[in-house]
């Protein structure tokens, strides 16, 4: 029903920004929630931030909080994650994603009804 796509990836040297963008196409006529996900070479899936269809429940991975910040314009069907203070440690594949029953913690607890395909983002030091 639902395509992700991811874009505003790249390179980036420590404490710089980046924006990172997911549209979803295909058919949206639920209300859903949505989320980041990301993932470094050799380990583990982490959840990064979640956020449900009015803007009002919003989680953070610890390792994130205060640095990056979720939010979502419905009419464009995009979910944005605003990354400030970029660390080495952030560097992964950024997957975003949405599940529809709008709960934004389901999200964070790892589930997701569609994913998107990921973008780069490599932060030097």
């Amino acid at each position: 029903q639902v395509q992700l796509k991811e874009s505003g990836g790249g390179l980036v040297q420590a404490g710089g920004s980046l924006r990172l963008s997911c549209a979803a196409s295909g058919r949206t006529l639920s209300t859903y929630a949505m989320g980041w996900f990301r993932q470094a070479p050799g380990k583990e899936r982490e959840f990064v931030a979640s956020i449900n269809w009015s803007g009002v429940a919003v989680y953070y991975a610890d390792s994130v909080a205060g640095r990056f910040t979720i939010s979502r314009d419905n009419a464009k069907n995009t979910v944005y994650l605003q990354m400030s203070s970029l660390e080495p440690e952030d560097t992964a594949v950024y997957n975003c994603a949405a599940d529809f029953s709008n709960y934004a913690w389901r999200i964070r607890e790892g589930r997701a009804d569609y994913w998107g395909q990921g973008t780069q983002v490599t932060v030097l030091s």
